[in-house]
């Protein structure tokens, strides 16, 4: 039987079922390897879209950092096997500075690189993450860390953006119209969330302030809004505002709606609103489409 000196890392390996290495016949430098994805010959179809998802990365998103989670991809011709997704990573570290800004420019950039370095018609990157910001209590002015879902969907030709979209998940307060008719004090309320994917138009000037005038129609039309900090005074002011503006899902809906159509940016949008039903055990929902 064969003996393993324990008191040694690869003793104790081999005794648990590893083996020495072969020497093996294949290349081990990388200019004598095959390269299989290289390959050129007719693969019978383009391929629209080829890359990498689910990759967690860290990202910048206003004044702080988060996780994105990206997918990147770009086209792949029908002559070609396959693409060199090491690169899609090589792309992203160009653009990583303590995380990567989450803005349009540098979106553009980054798709840019990908689309050279694979040698393709185009790239499309879609990535999501937490935005976090300061948002202060309705009336003591308290400060908290507030946050909101946010993704960014992307594709280039070359020349231009072919989708550039950015979307956007708010929680709110809703409270039920039809409660507060039939009782006699009170109304049922609960949780509610508003998202929205908005087609943006890359002709029109994108202001600076997109994401904060897009959380503020979310939350505005809503029977009340959520706070990170809240004192008694500022809770009395959130329940009593809620109680003056019920709300169902087709009510907030529409509400969130007409003041998208009012922005210069948006070329379309689809908007669903759903409520965390505090008195089903189902949540209700409303869902639109819009384009201008």
């Amino acid at each position: 039987m064969e003996e393993f000196d324990l008191t040694t890392r690869e003793g104790r390996f081999k005794y648990f079922g590893s083996v020495d290495p072969v020497e093996g016949t294949k290349p081990k430098v990388k200019e004598d390897m095959a390269d299989l994805q290289n390959s050129r010959k007719d693969f019978l179809f383009e391929v629209d879209s080829v890359g990498i998802n689910n990759l967690s990365y860290p990202v910048v998103i206003g004044d702080f950092q988060s996780v994105g989670n990206f997918e990147l991809a770009t086209s792949l011709e029908k002559d070609e096997k396959g693409i060199n997704m090491s690169r899609l990573i090589e792309s992203l570290e160009t653009v990583n500075s303590n995380g990567v800004p989450l803005d349009f420019d540098t979106i553009k950039e980054l798709l840019s690189k990908l689309r050279d370095r694979m040698k393709q018609n185009s790239a499309e990157l879609t990535v999501d993450g937490k935005w976090f910001f300061n948002k202060p209590a309705p009336g003591t002015g308290l400060n908290a860390v507030a946050n909101a879902d946010v993704v960014y969907s992307a594709a280039f030709d070359g020349e231009s953006f072919t989708r550039k979209q950015f979307g956007m998940t708010a929680q709110v307060t809703t409270l039920c119209p039809c409660s507060k008719e039939i009782s006699e004090y009170s109304a049922h309320n609960q949780r509610g969330n508003v998202k929205v994917l908005i087609d943006i138009d890359d002709s029109a000037e994108l202001p600076a302030t997109y994401k904060e005038d897009l959380y503020e129609i979310l939350e505005i039309n809503a029977s009340s809004q959520l706070y990170p900090i809240l004192k008694r005074t500022d809770e009395k002011m959130v329940t009593e505002r809620a109680y003056e503006n019920p709300r169902f899902v087709e009510d907030l809906i529409r509400l969130v709606a007409y003041d998208l159509v009012e922005l210069d940016w948006v070329k379309g949008f689809e908007l669903e609103c759903r409520n965390e039903e505090s008195i089903h055990q189902h949540d209700a929902f409303s869902r639109l489409k819009y384009q201008k």
